[in-house]
């Protein structure tokens, strides 16, 4: 895998933090730098799907989590050489040393995984081949013999089939030579030989598969024409006896030489499942596969040691809690906010972009602008809804005369008509219909966390606007249910669902919370577990400094 830089939004994302990390990648990517890829960590929401649909855009890749995977430490097929299943063991010997690798992976004609060699199987295969009790005994073919010692065809039958050969040097006496080749089978004999012209003609006479002449000797014009009528086929090596007979041993297509028995992992395969394969693998390297089990890379135990090839960016977001699942593994390049600063901890000093303002595709716009970089239509398009979004059509407490100005330039910039576009967008997010009630309360949901001197404190805010607050509350039950089940889950003191009515610019509140502290939520009561909040439509800026007070009292009791 390349180096990846992936630009985040919050792991429960809302349309400003998917538009901004689409729009800042394209951003990066404008400038060169094409190694940035827009991600989400969550579902779409509907208002978000509907907004990418409507413009034919593709979303961010979606991404679950960064656990340490496979992709991100290996090395790319690219940097790590292979060989065909069907080159000569020599070829791919030579081309081990030449890189100094110490294992090459072996592919089919469509590049998909078949073996790996490796020094270990490599030397064992050998010392099987050469050993000195038996005659040379090797699994090839003529071809392969041909491209291994570089041999002059003078006459080739049957040159593509691979088998296993007996090749015997004849070096000894006449008589000597006679008696071992009468112990074989002629048809599987192939005999190296110089200029002995008696054992020329003998091998024509008991018809062997090969005769190799070694010192680029060339045969009689006799022998060759016996060699075309009997079918034996003839080589010409310009290396002397002992070296081709070296050669000759390793002219086995690599695939009968390599080790099928190393089973490949995947390239989402997380770390931790693959360090015991790793550690008990002969070469302690394993490679990896796609889902076409095609090689895209070799993974080793020392890859591990270094740095991952994947950095992250985040944007809409700054704190821990909200960031995308194993973050911690991996160095943030950037952030760019508009949130209260959180405790994301970084290794190296980073790009901070946190301005106050209504929403962060309001901050990527004017990064377009100060890089004076055209920003295209149809990014133009989606920041313009992640504004319209997280304002509520430049109506929340969070606006500020900088969205404004962005929003009118995106307006011109796109034709689009802010109220129209706007009423649109928050249409399509507020019908709830047959919707779960998780579903509605993750689709934007975050976690915070309050430090007071006596102890920390965890909760979940979800929010969602609509036209009518009526829907939720007659489904209150299976609402505060739900969230009695998220708080339990993230171990929090209580979770809450702000159900914002655009139409009247106020929102209720359902709360689910440990017992000690209900108490202490002293706002205009609704319902049981269930408050009015008139004027308040901004999560961040309104709501959260009003839960920050209520915390601050109950933990002082």
């Amino acid at each position: 895998m390349k180096n990846t830089t992936y630009v985040f939004g919050h792991k429960n994302p809302d349309t400003d933090s998917v538009v901004s990390a689409a729009a800042f990648a394209k951003l990066k990517n404008l400038l060169g730098e094409k190694e940035y890829v827009a991600a989400r960590a969550g579902k779409l929401s509907p208002q978000t799907e509907y907004i990418f649909k409507r413009f034919n855009l593709n979303p961010p890749e979606y991404i679950p989590d960064l656990a340490p995977k496979a992709a991100y430490y290996m090395t790319d097929i690219e940097k790590a050489a292979t060989v065909n299943e069907n080159e000569p063991l020599w070829n791919a010997a030579s081309l081990m040393q030449k890189l100094g690798n110490h294992v090459l992976p072996v592919v089919d004609s469509e590049g998909k995984y078949k073996s790996l060699l490796h020094y270990n199987v490599f030397a064992h295969n050998v010392l099987s081949i050469l050993n000195p009790e038996h005659h040379l005994n090797v699994s090839t073919s003529l071809s392969h013999i041909i491209k291994t010692i570089n041999a002059q065809p003078i006459n080739v039958v049957d040159g593509d089939e691979i088998q296993k050969f007996t090749i015997i040097v004849g070096a000894a006496s006449f008589e000597s030579f006679k008696k071992t080749v009468e112990a074989h089978l002629c048809e599987k004999l192939i005999v190296l030989t110089g200029d002995r012209e008696d054992l020329h003609e003998f091998c024509m006479e008991k018809k062997i598969r090969a005769l190799v002449l070694s010192g680029a000797r060339l045969p009689k014009k006799e022998i060759i024409e016996k060699a075309k009528k009997n079918g034996i086929s003839i080589l010409v090596s310009s290396f002397d006896t002992a070296s081709t007979a070296m050669l000759m041993s390793y002219s086995s297509p690599v695939s009968v030489m390599s080790d099928s028995s190393v089973t490949p992992v995947r390239k989402m395969d997380t770390v931790k499942k693959i360090k015991s394969l790793l550690h008990s693998s002969p070469s302690h390297s394993l490679p990896v596969v796609d889902d076409d089990d095609k090689l895209i890379g070799i993974i080793s135990e020392n890859d591990l040691l270094h740095e991952p090839n994947v950095q992250v960016s985040l944007v809409d977001h700054n704190e821990l809690t909200q960031a995308v699942d194993g973050i911690e593994n991996y160095r943030i390049r950037e952030i760019i906010d508009h949130h209260k600063i959180g405790t994301i901890p970084t290794k190296y000093p980073i790009t901070f972009i946190n301005r106050p303002v209504g929403s962060t595709a309001t901050q990527v716009a004017n990064m377009y602008r100060e890089k004076k970089i055209s920003i295209p239509v149809e990014m133009a398009q989606i920041m313009l809804c992640g504004i319209l979004s997280d304002t509520l059509i430049l109506q929340s407490a969070t606006t500020t005369d900088v969205d404004r100005e962005v929003a009118e330039y995106l307006s011109s910039i796109t034709d689009l008509d802010i109220q129209k576009l706007g009423m649109d967008i928050i249409a399509a997010g507020s019908h709830i219909g047959s919707r779960s009630v998780s579903e509605v309360l993750s689709q934007d949901m975050k976690e915070y966390s309050e430090q007071f001197d006596n102890g920390k404190i965890t909760y979940t805010a979800s929010q969602i606007e609509v036209e009518d607050t009526a829907e939720i509350l007659s489904r209150k039950k299976e609402f505060l249910d739900e969230l009695e089940i998220t708080r339990r889950s993230h171990g929090g003191l209580f979770s809450l669902l702000l159900v914002t009515d655009i139409t009247k610019l106020s929102s209720v509140m359902l709360i689910a919370g440990d017992a000690k502290f209900m108490p202490f939520v002293n706002l205009p009561k609704k319902d049981e577990n269930v408050f009015y909040l008139k004027d308040v439509i901004s999560r961040k800026k309104q709501l959260i400094p009003l839960i920050t007070e209520i915390l601050g009292q109950y933990k002082s009791n």
